[in-house]
Parts: structure tokens; sequence; C-alpha cells
């Protein structure tokens, strides 16, 4: 496939079109459409820089080698490509994916997990430099010996990886506009003609450039842009967007730093906890802001996906506050009052961990309900089993327990803790009632009806346990109330379906099972079995068959078929009447007879 496109996107003119054109030929070259195929085909489509880099270096190892073009054997000697060596279009090719190797390469270390300190960004910096100065060369040659639209392309091209140096530099940010707005509008003008597939790549491009378009911007202060108004630009993805979303979260982290200062206290269930570290500070307002995405008015217009990236990202935030308090209380001493306000915070930074976790396991249940009834798709969705929302319930329960025991664990608790600890306990009860429900929906889906009868009969009971208690609390949840009485009405239903059920299926049995026994044949000729019954006692199988197997079950062949018996040989002795046999009185022992014995003859 990749060898398609690159054939279709190295496409050269006619030699015989005009005079000049035999001595100079114009080559032709879709760059962005080559570059977009290699990228998403070769790791970029999951960010894989360090794949897309060691694809970049054996695609350039065979340009080299297929063009003869190598730098000498043994002894390194450098061969300069110039307007005179480009003969073929993969000379072309060859300038245009060294930078691309550069470029990945930047890129790799853009993405370590802690970020390139000062000698890895050193590096990148200098990879980078090394992408523009292939990407001049590339726009230098093209303009000579490509044609017109090959040459705007590769001046694009060129203009976007100075807009991208400058960029990582945090320098020039006049330059770097200049640069993002020509390739911007090279690509609009691009996005006029051409092919669908060509206008819809160029569309995307002037999109991926948008962002760090109004970064720069923002940088020259030209934008009323706010810096909390450009986490919605980077939700956008794409490959030119990554330096973009890294400069993002550094203004973030400038933002939070300068926001954190007001932050002094924690407040939890009334109670007030000073925060005296900074990181923690920082760590504790990313998550807050977090928070008003989830929780705020914009909450119910965002997809499933995005509020589980989202609760990701405030587990992440807690996580590092956790362990910053944890080690301020390593390093308090024996201060007690700091390490009471520290053990403090850290419970109430626990609990409210503990919360959105409750909180995300019930949009995983929402999604896995959606999914219980729904039928397989064009798409092939994985459709959900009620096993699946069993343990969903159990690890509610669990995260409620633990929250409850966190919050019942200190001696002098306020009301506000008491009153959440029964919040938690009331949830364990409807959860616990949820979790039977689907238990027994399990069951009848295997067929055992007298256990899931009973199941929904206990999960009828919880239900309406936890429904009274709801009613009864002052400040209890509506939205569990009416979830509560659905399932309670549910409960009922089904109960009585698998009443019914049990009973049509324990009338039916015998008739069942005469009918399936009276299927059975002994002979078998009319049809070829693979495996008879009396073959295949050693194997736990049903008797009468399967239902959905359309062949009815045999025994044994019948008559059976002839096989054949091993006999002893017979043997007619026919010499044994004409043998002589020779006298053997001589050889015999003869009786000796005394006197006395003749007397008594």
């Amino acid at each position: 496939m990749a060898k398609v496109n690159e054939v279709t996107a190295m496409e050269i003119d006619d030699p015989n079109s005009n005079v000049s054109d035999q001595i100079s030929p114009k080559f032709s070259i879709n760059v962005l459409q080559l570059l977009k195929s290699a990228q998403m085909q070769h790791g970029l489509r999951h960010g894989d820089y360090a794949r897309y880099r060691r694809y970049c270096t054996a695609r350039l190892r065979r340009l080299y080698k297929s063009l003869k073009f190598t730098h000498g054997r043994g002894k390194y000697t450098r061969k300069a490509i110039s307007e005179s060596t480009v003969t073929e279009v993969r000379f072309l090719h060859l300038v245009l994916y060294t930078a691309e190797r550069a470029w990945s390469h930047a890129m790799e270390k853009r993405q370590l997990p802690d970020g390139p300190n000062a000698r890895q960004r050193i590096y990148l910096i200098g990879r980078l430099r090394k992408a523009v100065k292939w990407a001049d060369l590339f726009s230098r040659l093209c303009s000579v010996k490509g044609d017109s639209r090959t040459s705007l392309e590769a001046e694009a091209y060129a203009s976007y990886m100075k807009g991208n140096l400058l960029f990582e530099q945090d320098q020039n940010w006049d330059t770097a506009l200049r640069n993002f707005k020509s390739a911007r509008a090279v690509y609009e003008e691009l996005g006029k003609y051409g092919d669908v597939e060509n206008q819809v790549l160029c569309r995307e491009r002037v999109e991926e450039l948008e962002p760090s378009i109004r970064y720069c911007l923002h940088k020259i202060g030209e934008s009323n842009l706010q810096t909390s108004e450009l986490l919605q630009i980077g939700e956008m993805e794409g490959p030119a967007l990554d330096l973009f979303k890294s400069k993002l979260e550094v203004v973030m982290a400038e933002a939070r730093s300068q926001q954190a200062a007001s932050l002094t206290e924690f407040h939890w269930l009334g109670n007030r906890f000073p925060i005296t570290n900074a990181k923690t500070r920082v760590a504790i307002l990313k998550a807050q802001e977090l928070e008003k995405d989830l929780h705020g008015p914009s909450a119910d217009s965002l997809s499933a996906e995005k509020k589980l990236a989202t609760f990701d990202k405030v587990f992440t935030a807690y996580h590092e506050a956790r362990s910053c308090i944890r080690s301020d209380l390593a390093n308090a001493g024996n201060a007690e009052n700091v390490k009471d306000d520290l053990n403090g915070l850290d419970k109430a930074v626990g609990a409210v961990l503990g919360q959105r976790t409750i909180e995300r396991n019930q949009l995983l249940v929402s999604i896995a309900k959606s999914k219980l009834t729904r039928r397989r798709d064009d798409k092939n969705e994985k459709v959900t089993k009620p096993e699946e929302l069993v343990r969903l319930y159990d690890l509610l329960l669990q995260n409620t327990a633990d929250l409850s025991d966190l919050v019942s664990s200190g001696r002098d608790r306020k009301p506000e803790e008491v009153a959440f600890a029964e919040e938690c306990q009331l949830k364990s009860v409807a959860f616990r009632a949820e979790r039977c429900f689907y238990l027994a929906r399990s069951y009848s889906l295997a067929g055992k009806r007298t256990e899931a009868y009973a199941l929904y009969c206990r999960a009828r009971s919880l239900a309406e346990n936890a429904l009274q208690k709801f009613q009864t609390h002052s400040n209890s949840d509506q939205v569990m109330i009416k979830e509560l009485k659905t399932l309670y009405d549910e409960c009922r239903s089904y109960s009585c379906i698998e009443h019914a059920t049990g009973i049509i299926e324990e009338e039916k049995a015998p008739e069942n099972l005469s009918k399936k026994i009276s299927t059975i044949s002994l002979s078998g000729a009319d049809k070829k079995v693979e495996k008879y019954l009396l073959e295949k006692l050693d194997l736990y199988e049903s008797a009468v068959g399967d239902s959905n197997v359309k062949a009815v079950p045999r025994i044994e062949p019948f008559p059976p078929a002839f096989q054949s018996i091993p006999r002893n040989p017979i043997v007619l002795d026919l010499a044994y009447n004409t043998i002589e046999f020779p006298s053997l009185e001589n050889r015999m022992k003869k009786d000796k007879k005394g006197f006395i014995s003749r007397l008594w003859r």
C-alpha cells in the first residue's frame, strides 16, 4: 500500500511536452499526501515517533543503495546533493526523508516521560535546526527541479519547519507567526484544487496550524485569548500539534503556579487544612480545574471517553498532591501540629480521591448499561454481559466501604463527617441491590431459573429496603431514588417472567426429552455420521444431541458391518502315516524279580 501511494505521489510529467522539458524534466511530488501516508502507516497514528524515525532511516538506506549514491566504503566521504545531482525524483525523496528523520528524532526527545532536561533540550533544538536545513534544501531543489505545485508545497513544508524551531526556542514569535501563516496560506490555496483526498489533507493541515498561530498571537499580545481558553484548542489531534500541546502544558503550569499563591487552605466537610507546599497547591489546583469540567455546566456535552480521560488526569493530580504531602510528613520531624495538619490534609485528599473513584465507576456502569441490551452494530462493538456489571458493582461496594472507613477513622467527628458516612452506607445498600439484580440476570442467561428467581426476589427486597432508607433521609439523592424505583419494578417483572418460564420448561421437560430420545436412530445408514455415541462414551456430552446441531444422534451402525477376525492356521500332517519309527525296546527299563517273588506267582 505504501508503494502504491509513493508511485502516485512521484508522477513525472511527460518529457515529450516541449523541448525544455526534454532537457530538464520537471518532477512532481505530492508532499503532504506522501508524508501523511508514511506517518500514519509507521507509528504516528499512535504518536510513536521512534518507530517513524526508524522507518525514515530504513527508507533512506534503501534510497541510497538503489540510487548508488553511497558515501564510500570504509572511509566516509560525504556526497552533496545539488541541482546537477537531481536526475531522478528519488533524490528529492532523499532530502525530504532526511528532514523528516531529524524532525521525528526531535519530537521523540520532546515526548520523554519527565520532559527533556537541559542537555536533551539542546540536542532537541539541534535536531530541529537540522530538519530546517534539509527542508530549505528541499525547497530550493524543488523550485528548480519540481513543478509549480511541488515547489509551492516544498516552500510550505520549509516554512512549517522554521516555525517549529522558533516555537520550541521561545523566541522570535513574530517570525514564527509569519512562517506559520505562510504555510497556512499555501495549504488553503492548495485545498481548493486536486482530488477529494488532497483537499481533505490540506484542510486538516490548516486546522492543525491554527492553534500554533493563535498561540503566537497570544504570546505577542495581539490576541484577547485567555490562557484557560487555550485548553479547548489543545483538544485537537495530529502530529503538527504535539509541540503546541507541550507548550500549552508549560503555560498552564505557570498559570497554576500564579493562582496557587492564593490557595492557602483546603476545605473538606467543614474542616480547613492549611497548604504550605507550593507543589501541593499546584497539584490540588490542577485537580480542581479538571473537576470543573466534570461537574460544570458543560459536563453534559462531554462524551464518555473525554470524561474518562479527565478522570484519569484528576487521579494523577491528586496522587501527585498526596506524594508531596507524604514527603512533607517524612520531613516534619517532631512538630506535632504540622504532622496533625498534614495527616488531616492527606485524609481529606484521599477522601476526595475516593469520591472521584466512585463517580468514575458509576460512569463505567452507565456506559455498560447502555451496551447491555444493544445489538452489535456495523462497528462490531462488544456487547456488555451481566457479569461485567456485577464486577463493576463489586468495585463500587469496595470503594464505598473504603471511603466510609476513612471518614469514620477519626475520634472527634463533625456532623458533616457523620452525615457523609451515612450517605456512603446508603449508597452501598443501593449498589448491593443493583449487584444482586445483575447477578440474577447472569443466572437467567445461563438457564438456571430457580437461582435466578430467588436472586430477583432478593434484589427486590434489597431495592425496597434501600428505597425506604433514601426516602427517610433528608438530603437524599433524587437520581438514586428514581433508579431504585426502576430497579424495584424490573425485579418484580423479571421474577414473574422467570417463574413462568421455569414452570413452562418443567412442564415441557418430559415431552422434550421423549422427543429427543425418539430421534435417536440405530442404523444411521442414511446419513454420514462423524462419530457414533458408543465411540464417545468417555466424553461428557448429551445423549440426545445439542439443540444447535441439526444432525440426529446415532448410537451404533446397524446391522454391524463385517469385520476380519484373526484365526489359527490349518495344518494337514500328511507324512505322519508313512513314517517308520525305530524300535525302542532295547532302551526300555526291565523289572528284576527275586526267588521269593516266584513262589507267589
